[in-house]
């Protein structure tokens, strides 16, 4: 840089030695006559080179992710044991009873009706039954039969006393005879009577359907 300077100045000096030589010639022409001659002298500045500046590079663009896969969500499995109870129907009997009048019926015992339980073990997947096992089963409670009684007793006719073989009213006895006859009874009966029947009291003598003529 020194050096540069210098020699600019160098030549600067030589310039204006030359301004004064001319002016002190003898051709006549005065200094005011003349125009100034002006040296151009020209500095030049050396310039430090700077750096040029590294472009940034442009960072590449993110990749684009790739879909999401969303796993499968395994099955939550659990089971528990559920009891259940059951009703067992009664069962229903009938019989007979000869002190009831033949048709009429009526409940000797009611009928009651029984419980079961079962215990099952049940299988539940996300929330969803998706199986029933059953794993055992008693009885908890014994229904019992309904008895129903059925009559069978036949009332028999009070009886009138009167021999059914025979109209009107013939005794019932060991031994009927026609009153004023020559029988011994002891019943006797005044007539004439119808035979309707069989002549169990050989009333009528000569067959002819009517006795004690």
């Amino acid at each position: 840089m020194s050096f540069i300077r210098a020699a600019l100045v160098s030549v600067a000096l030589v310039a204006v030695g030359a301004l004064a030589a001319g002016c002190g010639s003898d051709s006549g022409t005065t200094v005011a006559d003349q125009p100034a001659a002006v040296a151009s002298v020209q500095v030049t500045t050396p310039v430090t080179p700077q750096p040029t500046p590294q472009s940034t590079p442009t960072p590449a663009s993110a990749p684009t992710s790739a879909p999401t896969t969303r796993k499968a969500t395994k099955p939550v499995a659990t089971t528990k044991e559920v009891v259940e109870f059951r009703t067992i129907p009664f069962k229903k009997k009938t019989v007979t009873d000869d002190s009831l009048a033949k048709g009429e019926k009526t409940v000797r015992t009611a009928g009651v009706n029984g419980t079961r339980r079962m215990t099952y073990r049940v299988t539940i997947v996300n929330g969803i039954q998706t199986g029933k096992h059953l794993l055992s089963q008693e009885v908890a409670k014994q229904p019992r039969t309904q008895i129903t009684a059925v009559g069978t007793k036949v009332d028999e006719p009070e009886s009138s006393g009167c021999d059914p073989n025979y109209s009107g009213c013939v005794p019932i006895a060991s031994d009927v005879d026609c009153s004023g006859g020559s029988g011994n009874g002891p019943e006797y009966v005044d007539g004439p009577v119808d035979v309707i029947g069989s002549d169990i009291y050989r009333l009528d003598a000569d067959h002819d359907g009517v006795g004690c003529e």
